[in-house]
């Protein structure tokens, strides 16, 4: 209880001291949800399917179709394939896209709070500032993905995020510090080897038996992480927060890099 307390006025403090992290974590504000542009769609799933029909194949110059801005929250999406086309700013709030192929689409600024991608392909896909807070993304692949999206208390159990960067955006920060932010999220036996993960914010994320092998999470924050039988071969923790993560047991943890740069870990909770 102290612990969290301490934890709770530290993080306050640091809202306090850097404008820019509190501008980023406050996007929702003033935001209705409820309201008709975050929650109703202008189209119908079957206009949704012409104009992917008639956008250009793969490999034509250009997005190969084009929904920027586009209303289409709660709407039934599933199965279909947006790969390479342009949904940025769309909103797709509490949308079903489960199974949908949405490879190389850009996403940036999109809003897909709830949203099911559950199965959904989003391989070298772009996520820059997307807000997908509760999403569902079990067993999605986000292979080579770059995220600097909004993940809190979303699912992604089984995910994979190989090679995918969700690492801090620091050339352009008018918007806040932009970086994966995956607090409370389930990551449980997700796959994230080789990914940039460095800054990324992961508090209380469950990290249980995913496989971190060789990931960058220099100065990721993992406080009150589940981490029990990660594979951290590999992982560089320099300046990583580990205060009151669960660690995995001390063989993986002998795997990890600069395990004796990380921050907190005096602090850390050992499997018992």
């Amino acid at each position: 209880m102290l612990f969290r307390l301490a934890f709770v006025l530290v993080s306050t403090m640091a809202l306090l001291v850097d404008p820019t992290v509190a501008v980023s974590q406050d996007m929702l504000r003033d935001v209705d949800l409820g309201s008709p542009d975050m929650s109703t769609s202008e189209m119908t799933r079957a206009e949704v399917e012409a104009l992917l029909k008639a956008a250009p194949r793969p490999g034509a110059d250009g997005p190969v179709a084009e929904l920027m801005g586009k209303r289409l929250s709660h709407l039934d999406l599933s199965g279909l394939d947006f790969s390479g086309s342009n949904l940025r700013l769309a909103r797709l709030n509490g949308t079903n896209l489960k199974g949908a192929r949405l490879d190389r689409a850009v996403l940036n600024q999109a809003w897909l709070i709830e949203a099911d991608l559950t199965g959904a392909s989003l391989v070298k896909a772009t996520l820059l500032g997307t807000q997908m807070q509760r999403a569902k993304l079990g067993g999605a692949d986000l292979n080579g993905a770059r995220i600097t999206a909004d993940l809190s208390a979303a699912s992604l159990v089984g995910a994979r995020l190989a090679g995918a960067d969700l690492s801090a955006d620091l050339r352009n920060q008018s918007m806040g510090l932009m970086r994966g932010v995956l607090k409370s999220a389930d990551l449980s036996n997700a796959d994230l080897s080789g990914a940039n993960l460095s800054r990324a914010s992961l508090e209380f994320a469950k990290l249980k038996n995913a496989n971190l092998a060789n990931c960058n999470l220099s100065r990721a924050e993992l406080a009150g992480a589940d981490l029990s039988n990660a594979n951290l071969a590999g992982a560089d923790l320099t300046e990583t927060d580990l205060a009151s993560a669960l660690l995995p047991n001390a063989a993986a943890l002998a795997e990890a890099r600069n395990l004796d740069k990380a921050r907190n870990l005096n602090l850390a909770r050992r499997p018992p």
